[in-house]
C-alpha cells in the first residue's frame, strides 16, 4: 500500500504544488512518480505534471512564470536531493 497526494490545481495561478508519495519500500512509489517514457502510457506523475504545467505556461498570455522543482527522498530520517549532482549525499 502506498499513498500519492496531489495538490496541483492552483499552480498556474501562483500557488505551490505538491506531489507526495508515501509507502513501504518496494511498493511502487518511484515507478508511479517517474514511470518510463516509452510507451507514453507508462509515463509517471512527474513527467505528466511537467507537461501539464508547461502547456499551461505556453498558452498563457501577458504573464510571466518562474517554475522551480525539487525531488526529495526522506528515508529513515535522512533527506536526499534526487535532482542534485550526488543523489547519495544526505542533506541537513
Amino acid at each position: 500500500f502506498y499513498l500519492v497526494f496531489l495538490r496541483f490545481q492552483g499552480v498556474t495561478e501562483g500557488y505551490n504544488g505538491t506531489i507526495f508519495a508515501y509507502g513501504q519500500t518496494g511498493s511502487g512509489k518511484s515507478f508511479t512518480m517517474q514511470g518510463i517514457m516509452d510507451p507514453s502510457t507508462q509515463k509517471g506523475i512527474i513527467p505528466r505534471a511537467f507537461e501539464h504545467i508547461f502547456e499551461s505556461v505556453q498558452c498563457a498570455e501577458n504573464a510571466k512564470f518562474l517554475v522551480r522543482a525539487s525531488y526529495l527522498e526522506i528515508y529513515n530520517e535522512d533527506i536526499r536531493d534526487l535532482l542534485g549532482a550526488d543523489t547519495k549525499q544526505k542533506l541537513e
